[in-house]
Order: structure tokens, then C-alpha cells, then sequence
């Protein structure tokens, strides 16, 4: 499987804990910023839409969340 590259707008999963912002291993947020080659302001919301945390993430702090449309394999 290819690595997607991170871009503005992607959805991304935190990787690890980051107590500091109030953020969980895991936990979904949207790139809303790059600052920087390989640095990314992250936006993190509630199920409601609301900002529940903004992180400041280096491109190895998280997983963009992609697909690629394959067909399903028949056994």
C-alpha cells in the first residue's frame, strides 16, 4: 500500500498521546495549515463540529487517513 502524502484539508490520526494539548492516541483531526515542509497545524473537533484542540504536528506524529478504490479479492 502507497503512503498518502499529507496535504491541506486531510484527515489524519494522532499517533500518540499529547496530554499538553488535551489530545488522545488516535483521536481525528483535519490538516488546516502547513507551516512548514513537514510541519502541520492540525484541527482536532468534537462530533458536533466544535474545536475541542489545535496541535502544531510534525509529519510522523500522525497517520493521514486515505483509500484507494481496489476491488475485493474473491476466494
Amino acid at each position: 500500500m502507497q503512503e498518502c502524502h499529507a496535504k491541506l484539508l486531510d484527515i489524519v490520526a494522532l499517533l500518540n498521546e499529547r496530554p499538553e494539548d488535551g489530545l488522545v492516541s488516535g483521536q481525528v483531526g483535519t490538516i488546516v495549515g502547513v507551516l512548514a515542509e513537514g510541519v502541520y497545524e492540525v484541527e482536532f473537533s468534537d462530533p458536533g463540529g466544535r474545536t475541542i484542540g489545535m496541535a502544531e504536528l510534525e509529519r510522523d506524529e500522525f497517520l493521514v487517513l486515505c483509500h484507494e478504490a481496489r476491488p475485493a479479492l474473491v476466494t
